[in-house]
């Protein structure tokens, strides 16, 4: 089955490409962690990058890192400098909603770039695909994935993406030694997005909440047991959003068995007619392969495959 759009996608805007040399950004929108700064900046030099860490990286407010004041004053700045090239979360946790209502989307859509994270860092892929309008990265954060030495696929992944390598009409590449699965075959072309599955559903009802009109799902959790996860969907379900979607894109769902959850997934997504793969290297998981959240792509659930539809870095 292929499912056809009810209306064009006007595609969101690329942003400038990562350049081989250059500045990036670390800033904790969400969560602390402690960061080994000498490990970083080796880490990054040996990849031809300078960091500049932002003040909230080295607080720590209880499960926050910084007071919100603190925490959004350093993603405004991020975005802000134009000597920097990207931009890069710490570490997931929790943290971002709070800032949502209090974010210049002006002052982040003037400054467009590369920006990198996952988990948490969901709300503000979904923010800013809605009011910014320019492409993000559900991607590796840079203590537990980059300086975690996940393996090899993680990196290269990152790197392509942001550099530029991966480009419209490119297949994106998955790791043979991790099937995936078809949960329900077909072809669908729409926009990625999504991300952390309790973070998409934990704004539901905001004006945060993911625009799911033509959008191709994506969505991974972890440390949730199989029935918080149907009440997530659930919840989407009854709020209206899976009936608007044109296909789903599932990551990994650390801590649930497959079978099981292969079989929730059916009974949630069948009704819908919509094609459905599972098992994507994305999210709390090694490795952990960058997404571009914003992006047009198809989705072929019963070949396997997702390839992207638009460029979403420009060379500068």
């Amino acid at each position: 089955m292929t499912v056809r759009p009810t209306h064009t996608l006007c595609p969101h805007a690329a942003v400038p490409a990562l350049p081989s040399e250059g500045l990036i950004g670390v800033i904790a929108p969400a969560g602390p962690a402690a960061l080994d700064t000498h490990k970083a900046v080796t880490w990054m030099r040996a990849r031809g990058y300078e960091i500049r860490v932002f003040p909230g990286v080295y607080k720590k407010d209880g499960y926050l890192a910084g007071s919100d004041d603190i925490r959004l004053n350093d993603l405004h700045a991020a975005f802000a400098d134009p000597e920097i090239d990207a931009i890069i979360c710490l570490r997931g946790g929790y943290g971002t909603p709070r800032l949502l209502d209090r974010i210049d989307f002006e002052l982040l859509r003037n400054n467009a770039k590369p920006f990198i994270g996952y988990s948490d860092i969901t709300a503000l892929h979904v923010a800013i695909s809605r009011y910014a309008g320019f492409v993000t990265f559900h991607g590796p954060l840079l203590n537990a994935d980059l300086l975690g030495e996940r393996q090899p696929p993680t990196e290269s992944s990152f790197f392509n993406m942001l550099r530029g390598q991966v480009k419209a009409g490119s297949l994106l590449a998955h790791p043979k030694a991790y099937p995936l699965t078809t949960i329900a075959p077909g072809i669908a072309h729409g926009r990625l997005l999504g991300g952390n599955l309790s973070m998409i559903a934990a704004t539901m009802g905001t004006p945060y909440e993911i625009d799911a009109e033509g959008v191709i799902l994506f969505m991974e959790d972890i440390n949730e047991p199989l029935y918080r996860i149907d009440r997530l969907l659930t919840h989407l379900r009854l709020a209206g959003t899976l009936g608007k979607l044109r296909g789903v894109l599932v990551g990994d769902v650390a801590g649930v068995d497959t079978t099981a959850l292969e079989r929730l997934l059916k009974q949630a997504f069948e009704p819908l007619r919509i094609p459905v793969l599972s098992g994507w290297r994305s999210g709390h998981c090694d490795p952990n392969l960058t997404l571009p959240m914003g992006a047009l792509v198809k989705l072929d659930a019963g070949g396997k495959e997702l390839v992207l539809e638009q460029d979403v870095v420009i060379r500068r």
